[in-house]
């Protein structure tokens, strides 16, 4: 059996597939409060890591974490909707995906946060 909307291909599906993206970015933004706040962030950081990044490596690790924390929100929210899809009733399964997605989110934010601070104390606390 194959799937009937899979049989797209060349500019066609790239447009449709750009369509389906940004849809995805719409309902996430409507209706994730952490998703929303994490996009707030980086419309201020990553233009800020043009500024504190010294050259392009420090750059895109500076603006590559910001984007990160927004793609490990975006699995946590897929994966959250998943299961809720499924059931809303409590099951140890559901409660460890979750937990498991946030623990993520968790993670990323920390890697984020690092690199920043790194970044910061580089440019402004070493020289002090």
């Amino acid at each position: 059996m194959t799937n009937p909307h899979k049989g797209r291909t060349g500019v066609e599906r790239i447009v449709r597939a750009t369509g389906y993206s940004i849809e995805g970015l719409a309902t996430a933004y409507r209706g994730e409060s952490a998703f929303r706040q994490e996009t707030w962030l980086a419309v201020m950081l990553i233009p800020l890591s043009f500024w504190l990044g010294r050259n392009w490596v420090e750059v895109a690790l500076l603006a590559g974490s910001v984007m990160l924390v927004l793609v490990v929100e975006l699995l946590n929210s897929g994966i959250e909707s998943a299961i809720d899809r499924v059931s809303y009733e409590m099951h140890d399964l559901s409660k460890r995906a979750k937990d498991l997605a946030s623990a993520a989110v968790f993670l990323s934010l920390l890697l984020c946060a690092g690199i920043w601070l790194a970044a910061l104390w580089q440019r402004f606390g070493a020289a002090a």
